[in-house]
C-alpha cells in the first residue's frame, strides 16, 4: 500500500485524484489551509498548511515520508523551493501540476522540447510574477535543484461540469443572453482535456518511472469558431462576436493564435487519451441544460 501525499486535493481535479487513489487502497493525506470542507470525512489524513510559507511547511510535513507527492498548488518559485528542501529524503516521487501556459504562442503543434525548465533562468520573485512565468519557474527550480525524481505535468485548460471558473459557462451564458464576445482570433486552435481524464492520468503517471516535463491533453484540437458553433447548436441562437471588447466580456478562450499541445510523449509511455470530440460535445449539452 502505498502513502500519498496531495498539496491542495479539496476541489476539482484534485478531489477527483483523491477520490481514485482511495479506490486504488492508497493512503492518502492531504495538505491544505483547511478552509475548504471536503467529503472524504475519516479516509484521508489532514494537514493543514500554508503552501507559501517555509515555517508552516516545515511543522506540517515533520518526519513523514511518501511513496508520492502531488503538488496541485505550486506557483512560484519560492513554493518549488520549499518543496526542494522539505522533501528531500521524505519523497520518492513528486508530480507537480503544471501548464500549456509555459509554452509561448507557436504555429506548431506544442511539445515538451518547446519549453527547457532545465536551462532556464530562475529570475524574479512570486508577487512580480504573471501566472505563466511563475509556472515555467516553478518547472525551472524543480528541475534545477529537486534531490528527487521530479514530473511535472503541462495540463492545457481543464473543463468539467465542477469547474469552479466557470469558462465554458462564460460562452454559454453570452451567447443565450445575446451579449457579444471579444475573440481575437476565431479560427485560432486551441487544446483541452476533461477533469475526469486529467485526474486518471494523473493516477497513471504515479505508477510509472517517468521523469521531467509531459504533455497531458485530450488527443486533437478545436478551433474556437469551431467551438461557439457547437454551443450555438444547442443554445439556438447565434453568437455575437467581436475581436476587441471590454475586459468582461473577452473569451477566457481567446488566443492571439493557435496553442496546442501534442501528447506523444505521454502515449509513447502507455497512456491513450481520449480524443476531444469523444467528451467534449457532450459536456456542452449538459452545460446548456442547466
Amino acid at each position: 500500500m502505498k502513502d500519498v501525499l496531495i498539496l491542495g486535493g479539496t476541489r476539482f481535479v484534485g478531489k477527483k485524484l483523491v477520490s481514485l487513489l482511495l479506490t486504488k487502497g492508497y493512503r492518502v493525506t492531504i495538505g491544505t489551509r483547511g478552509t475548504t470542507p471536503d467529503s472524504f470525512d475519516g479516509s484521508v489524513k489532514r494537514l493543514t498548511l500554508d503552501r507559501a510559507d517555509f515555517q508552516s511547511l516545515e511543522e506540517a510535513v515533520g518526519s513523514s515520508e511518501w511513496d508520492i507527492v502531488y503538488d496541485q498548488i505550486c506557483y512560484t518559485p519560492e513554493s518549488a523551493s520549499y518543496a526542494c528542501r522539505l522533501l528531500e529524503n521524505k519523497a520518492e516521487r513528486y508530480i507537480v501540476t503544471s501548464s500549456q501556459s509555459v509554452y509561448d504562442f507557436l504555429d506548431k503543434e506544442l511539445s515538451e522540447s518547446d519549453f527547457d525548465p532545465y536551462s532556464y533562468s530562475v529570475t524574479g520573485h512570486g508577487n512580480d510574477l504573471s501566472y505563466s512565468e511563475g509556472k515555467r519557474l516553478v518547472e525551472a527550480v524543480l528541475f534545477q535543484q529537486a534531490k528527487f525524481p521530479v514530473c511535472a505535468v503541462r495540463f492545457p485548460i481543464i473543463l468539467g461540469t465542477d469547474d469552479y471558473t466557470k469558462r465554458l459557462q462564460f460562452h454559454i451564458e453570452r451567447i443565450r443572453d445575446g451579449i457579444p464576445i471579444g475573440v481575437p482570433n476565431m479560427d485560432a486552435r486551441i487544446s483541452f482535456i476533461d477533469s475526469d481524464e486529467a485526474a486518471s492520468f494523473l493516477v497513471w503517471l504515479g505508477d510509472k518511472d517517468l521523469q521531467g516535463p509531459i504533455n497531458a491533453c485530450s488527443s486533437g484540437s478545436i478551433s474556437i469558431r469551431e467551438l461557439l458553433a457547437a454551443i450555438e447548436q444547442e443554445v439556438g441562437k447565434e453568437a455575437q462576436t467581436l475581436e476587441q471588447s471590454e475586459e468582461q466580456n473577452r473569451s477566457p478562450f481567446g488566443i492571439p493564435s493557435s496553442w496546442h499541445m501534442t501528447n506523444g510523449r505521454a502515449e509513447q509511455a502507455g497512456y491513450q487519451f481520449r480524443s476531444l470530440n469523444s467528451w467534449l460535445p457532450k459536456l456542452i449539452r449538459e452545460l446548456c441544460s442547466f
